[in-house]
């Protein structure tokens, strides 16, 4: 009897888990007020390096090499920069630079970030995003 009580709370400790993680994954965590970021020069440089630079909001993904659900996010970010005026899509493999994840509190990929031009955060998704809570929190955002 005991193992049976055993094995059910393990099973029901598990979907808890699963639960959570499927809430809390990509999910939009806006600003109430957009916040300054200190971009550390290699990020500074790719958004430098970066088309467009004068949109209204760009969307800098943070990725790994070996990261499936970043492949994923590229391909849903590119499409969504492609499809809205003043988005555009910048993203940056943290492969080569963990110290970048550690300074912008990254602990995830993909990781996105959306910024205003001066740099400001505006919103951060964990996690692959989901296109429709995304265009919606960006919609204040946008010409």
């Amino acid at each position: 009897m005991t193992g049976f009580v055993v094995v059910l709370v393990a099973i029901v400790v598990t979907v808890a888990i699963g639960l959570l993680y499927r809430k809390l994954n990509g999910r939009v965590r806006e600003k109430g007020q957009p916040v300054e970021v200190v971009l550390p020069a290699p990020v500074r440089t790719a958004l430098d390096a970066a088309p467009d630079a004068g949109s209204p909001v760009t969307l800098l993904q943070f990725s790994t090499t070996f990261c499936a659900p970043c492949r994923h996010a590229r391909v849903l970010l590119t499409d969504l920069a492609g499809r809205t005026e003043g988005v555009r899509h910048v993203e940056f493999d943290l492969t080569a630079h963990p110290e970048v994840a550690e300074q912008l509190h990254v602990l995830r990929t993909p990781t996105t970030l959306a910024l205003a031009p001066d740099g400001r955060e505006l919103l951060r998704v964990s996690g692959l995003p989901k296109r429709d809570a995304l265009v919606t929190a960006l919609r204040p955002h946008l010409p």
